[in-house]
């Protein structure tokens, strides 16, 4: 695991592209996993600012919430248009279909996908709880494209980015913790001192599905990019 410390978040945005650069130039970025929430602003803000291009690249997201179609400013479908998918061309672009009539064919569908176009970098945040994607505390590290119940904790915390008052879904679509794992490089992003009780979970070295994100742990090539100083490692 490599570790990355950054004084501000725009330089967490300038690694990433630089090492999207390097992977594109040995010829692996062809599958491309993105996550959203705000720690990504920066992030996609520095990808929509530089010449590199993913009209090759095929893009998955993590996940998305039950019940939001991509007209509504909720959804991360609407997110992804509107920080990187009009500003920037991809091959294709995937995202979990949160209004499909049938939820488990969805997810089984989007899993086919994953293995169809396999993932060469996967972007990740982590939530407070130590949750990646949308893979609560408990979630089997086997888990595979699913429907997720939301915890109270990340309820609370997500619905603080909700607008027009609509409340917040307790459910979600989302990648599972063997579907990230798949990734042949994985960069998790963690910025804020909101972050630091979850990322040194990870740090901490022991591995447990009460802290999902210790899964990376076992992943062998993971990027750690944070600006959470004087962390306990």
């Amino acid at each position: 695991m490599t570790i990355i410390t950054v004084e501000e978040p725009k330089q967490a945005g300038q690694h990433v592209l630089e090492i999207l650069k390097e992977q594109q130039d040995e010829g692996k970025l062809n599958g491309f996993g993105l996550a959203t929430g705000s720690t990504m602003i920066p992030v996609y803000e520095t990808l929509v600012n530089s010449d590199i291009s993913f009209e090759e690249v095929t893009a998955f997201n993590l996940d998305e919430y039950v019940g939001l179609d991509d007209s509504n400013k909720n959804s991360y479908a609407f997110f992804m248009q509107e920080h990187l998918f009009s500003k920037k061309k991809f091959k294709r672009t995937f995202i979990p279909n949160g209004v499909a009539e049938n939820l488990e064919e969805e997810c089984a569908t989007y899993e086919r996908r994953l293995s169809e176009f396999p993932l060469d970098v996967q972007l990740l945040g982590i939530g407070e709880n130590g949750h990646i994607a949308f893979n609560e505390p408990g979630t089997s590290f086997d888990s595979v494209t699913h429907v997720e119940t939301l915890t109270d904790s990340t309820l609370g915390v997500n619905s603080a980015f909700f607008g027009n008052d609509e409340p917040i879904p307790a459910t979600a679509l989302t990648m599972g913790i063997s579907s990230i794992l798949a990734a042949k490089k994985i960069i998790l992003i963690a910025l804020g001192e909101r972050k630091r009780f979850a990322l040194e979970r990870l740090l901490a070295g022991t591995v447990t599905v009460d802290y999902p994100v210790t899964a990376l742990l076992g992943h062998a090539d993971v990027t750690v990019i944070t600006d959470i100083k004087g962390l306990n490692k």
